[in-house]
């Protein structure tokens, strides 16, 4: 897979970012980029959908794990969105994954257990990342 990008929007003053079908060696640095991004900007909580991830290689997992911990010691978290029928679902679960990272089956759970932080202005200008369109925050 070539590296295709991270899209993100903001759901109740929370970053979502959209993982993309695959996370390898070759889009884990752009994974790294867009959630060190987030975190310069103050915002210590983010949700990653993977809702549409079939694949992530051990480097993707290392990325998650290494932000999820810089958040936590921040005072926040990174949050999971893995669908219950998901095929990424299995190999999180078999590194023993699940247990370190939050997970849930929808968005909407997900932004359940997330604090909002109203007054912070979104990153701009990331390499593969797209804001959102007027109609992101529905």
């Amino acid at each position: 897979m070539t590296a295709a990008g991270y899209l993100f929007l903001m759901a109740g003053g929370v970053p979502v970012v959209i993982a993309p079908a695959e996370i390898d060696a070759t889009t884990a640095g752009e994974l790294r980029a867009v959630l060190l991004e987030w975190q310069s900007q103050g915002y210590t909580t983010m949700v990653m959908d993977m809702t549409g991830t079939q694949f992530c290689d051990s480097t993707g997992l290392r990325e998650l794990v290494w932000a999820h911990k810089r958040a936590v010691a921040d005072g926040g978290g990174l949050r999971l969105v893995i669908p219950a029928d998901g095929a990424f679902l299995r190999s999180f679960t078999v590194t023993g994954l699940d247990r370190l990272i939050p997970n849930f089956a929808t968005l909407k759970q997900a932004l359940g257990q997330t604090p909002a932080r109203d007054g912070l202005v979104p990153p701009t200008g990331l390499p593969g990342v797209a804001a959102p369109g007027p109609d992101a925050s529905r």
